[in-house]
């Protein structure tokens, strides 16, 4: 008897240490999370919670994964009440269902009885055990036990509700509401609950669905559920109508595949899935895109490249960034995702291109924040060589004097090389860099042509800088998600004041849109926009500033062919206009940008002939606009007074009769515009030049060499030395009337003001180059010349 007892003691003894141990082993190795057993599909959503896809999870199920507040109750009522209404009290098994079941199963030899539990059916999905047999039954019992011990009820019914079957290759509510109703389970009406909770029993009977709708197996399932559902809850009985109706399904067919290149980015930079700070899965992307606006662009380009087939084009791109946020509101990758011959699936807002002039107004705003321009400056539109590069216009003509203004509008090339070589700190180049530009080639690679989209960028690149602009200067990278699943922001970076941007956002403002006949539609939105051609016709572009939106527009191929079409003002314009007007009508009340200029900017009087600040001579006066500090101040030098005799019209030198002198302001213009001028047919009468007074000074402007360009390296060939003269030309004074050429010291050329002059360098080397006018007055700079063979 002794002996009995001190055996049951010891036995307590060990269970309560096997007991204790056990606690102490769950605390110091706690189980693995139970969302860990399987992959999850990811659900990519709008900013106003549309999906835009469910995609598949790793093992080809759609699963996804979702926290039980978040289901709705009622389906998990009707799951426990149709699967396990003992659930929440018993320890796992029912020994009363299990012995029903195997009494059923091997006693009567009716249909197979399963008899199991929540635990017992979770334990079967997380080991995939096979309960046909007895043995694998046992297996699944000692499975639910542990499963009991190692987590919480909610923990199990949570699992179990995300891992359950619903048919085909469908497992958890909340994909299996996504795909048959089209929405998230925490909006499931009862008929839906209803349906969701017969489902797990028999997913592939009931799950089959017959032309859009429920077939009768679970039509039936659900009628005997809510039979027993309105015993425990009365108040639903008025339900039977809508229960005896049709009851329409989807299918994964149906599921939505929106924006699918913004998706695959999602996707893409978030590895299928993101990561939450506590190691989760965050199996739901809230990305910053509109559904609505994409669906609207994509239509709207899918048609405009359609109706221009006949011309050639084949493929296109638009992107729309809400600059306010950074967020991507619309990005439509190519005119048609599913068409193989033009490479859809490509997103073509992430390759990179030639983007023609667009990057122009980047020029002027550097221009105006180093104190080189200011919106009137007059440039010198006319021809010029460059080493062996002498670029041209677009349209093959030159302007002549033209504006800062008018030189961006137009888009001249000229007056923007002139600009961009005046730049100090930061150069153009280095601009690019720290606007984020990637793949650049080192700076000496591109010479003049960056100016003129020798570089590559993508168009969600070119995005970025337009968004600079109306955000005063400052550069941020383009937001994807929506705030709170955002990765850290990169701070923002102040690339240009805010008065240069406005400077130059108020100029493309003044750009004139294209006829109403091109685009089809009139908007009276103010726009910001610019246009943009590659060289050889391979690129389209158009982007601006439209209501608090980017708006880029891109056509042409992803294989690059060229085709004559392609040309920005005509082919992308139009296509640009269109989506703006479409953006009005969509949204009448689209918020105008607050256009108002920075508090530090000035408004200046300026005679228009030169840009310069007016002398009481000038005859035409405007305004523009002035940075104090920073803006070039110059005083007007094209008209100058000058005393004359009146009888044969010769200038005097002070002092004079009044009674046979008079005083007359003539236009002085430089030498290279009198030679644009001759060119157009409008040349300017030459004026006078002013006599050498002894008390006068300097009355003409010293001169200044146009080329050879200042820091750029000529090439001497050994073999053939005659092809490598070299360019002399300077602009001189209208008074000027003879310049002369040193090389060293040495008088090498003589030439009329205004002509040009060759020389051919004896060798390599370093070489001082001079030119003085017969005023005297001088302009030097260093040559540097390579032997090549």
């Amino acid at each position: 008897m002794r002996r009995g007892r001190v055996a049951w003691l010891l036995l307590g003894v060990a269970l309560v240490l096997v007991g204790g141990g056990a606690v102490v082993a769950h605390w110091l190795f706690p189980p693995p999370p139970l969302w860990q057993a399987y992959p999850s599909s990811v659900a990519v959503f709008d900013r106003r919670d549309t999906l835009l896809r469910l995609s598949l999870a790793a093992d080809g199920q759609y699963r996804l994964w979702t926290p039980l507040p978040d289901m709705d109750p009622r389906m998990q009522k009707a799951i426990l009440l149709q699967e396990d209404r003992y659930f929440w009290v018993e320890p796992g098994v029912n020994p009363v269902s299990l012995l029903r079941a195997a009494w059923k199963t091997y006693g009567q030899h009716a249909s197979p009885q399963g008899g199991s539990t929540i635990s017992m059916q979770l334990a079967r999905i997380l080991w995939q055990l096979d309960t046909r047999r007895p043995w694998g039954k046992l297996v699944q019992i000692i499975r639910a036990l542990e499963l009991e011990l190692r987590y919480s009820k909610t923990q199990i019914l949570e699992a179990y509700l995300n891992f359950a079957p619903f048919g085909a290759n469908i497992q958890g509510v909340e994909a299996a509401s996504w795909i048959y109703f089209h929405h998230g389970s925490s909006q499931l009406t009862l008929a839906e609950a209803l349906t969701l909770a017969v489902l797990p029993q028999n997913p592939v009977t009931r799950g089959r669905v017959h032309a859009g709708y429920a077939n009768q197996s679970l039509l039936r399932a659900r009628a005997a559920l809510f039979a027993r559902w309105c015993e425990l809850h009365p108040r639903d009985r008025g339900q039977w109508s809508i229960m005896a109706l049709p009851f329409r399904l989807g299918t994964p067919r149906e599921l939505p595949f929106v924006a699918p290149w913004f998706v695959d980015t999602l996707l893409w930079e978030n590895g299928g899935m993101g990561v939450t700070g506590s190691g989760r899965m965050a199996n739901l992307l809230q990305g910053t895109l509109d559904a609505q606006w994409q669906r609207l662009l994509q239509r709207i380009l899918q048609q405009y490249v359609a109706a221009h087939r006949h011309e050639g084009l084949q493929n296109g791109a638009v992107l729309m960034v809400d600059y306010r946020d950074m967020g991507v509101r619309a990005l439509v990758g190519s005119a048609d995702f599913w068409k193989h011959e033009i490479s859809g699936q490509i997103d073509g807002t992430r390759a990179r291109r030639s983007p023609g002039s667009t990057l122009k107004p980047f020029i002027y705003g550097l221009g105006f924040d180093q104190g080189v321009i200011t919106p009137a400056t007059v440039l010198h539109d006319v021809p010029s060589s460059f080493g062996p590069y002498s670029p041209e216009n677009f349209d093959g003509r030159f302007d002549g004097p033209i504006t800062v203004t008018q030189a961006l509008i137009r888009s001249r090339n000229i007056p923007a090389i002139e600009v961009a070589a005046r730049l100090s700190h930061p150069s153009f180049y280095q601009f690019l860099q720290a606007a984020g530009v990637q793949a650049l080639a080192p700076e000496n690679h591109y010479g003049l042509a960056l100016v003129l989209g020798g570089a590559e960028l993508s168009a969600q690149e070119l995005a970025t800088l337009y968004a600079m602009l109306a955000n005063g200067g400052r550069w941020q990278p383009l937001h994807w998600l929506q705030q709170g699943q955002q990765p850290k922001d990169v701070p923002a970076l102040q690339l240009l004041s805010p008065e240069a941007s406005f400077l130059v956002l108020d100029i493309l403002r003044q750009n004139p849109p294209p006829a109403v006949a091109q685009t089809g539609q009139a908007t009276s939105l103010p726009v910001a926009w610019k246009t943009g051609t590659s060289s050889g016709f391979r690129d389209a572009w158009t982007v601006g500033i439209v209501g608090p939106y980017v708006l880029l527009v891109w056509l042409g191929n992803f294989d690059a062919s060229p085709n004559s079409a392609l040309v920005g003002g005509e082919m992308a314009a139009p296509l640009f206009f269109r989506i703006v007007a479409a953006l009005q009508a969509a949204d009448p009340k689209l918020p105008v940008p607050n256009w108002q200029p920075p508090p530090r900017l000035r408004s200046v009087e300026i005679c228009q002939s030169s840009g310069a600040l007016p002398t009481r001579w000038c005859p035409k006066r405007g305004k523009t606009w002035f940075i104090p500090g920073v803006s070039p101040i110059a005083v007007d030098t094209v008209y100058r007074p000058l005393w004359v005799d009146k009888s044969t019209g010769k200038p005097l030198c002070p002092p004079v009769n009044p009674r046979r002198a008079e005083l007359r302001v003539f236009a002085y213009w430089p030498s290279d515009l009198q030679e644009v001028f001759a060119r157009a047919g409008t040349p300017r009468s030459q004026p006078p030049a002013p006599p050498r007074c002894p008390t006068q000074g300097e009355s003409a402007l010293p001169p200044k060499i146009l080329t050879p360009k200042q820091g750029v390296v000529y090439t001497l060939q050994r073999s053939h030395p005659e092809r490598s003269q070299i360019l002399l030309k300077a602009r001189n004074d209208a008074a000027v009337q003879r310049l002369y050429w040193f090389v060293d010291q040495h008088l090498v050329q003589s030439v009329a003001a205004g002509e040009e002059a060759w020389w051919t360098p004896p060798g390599g080397g370093r070489f001082q180059l001079r030119v003085i006018d017969d005023q005297g007055q001088a302009d030097e700079r260093e040559l540097q010349v390579v032997q090549v063979p």
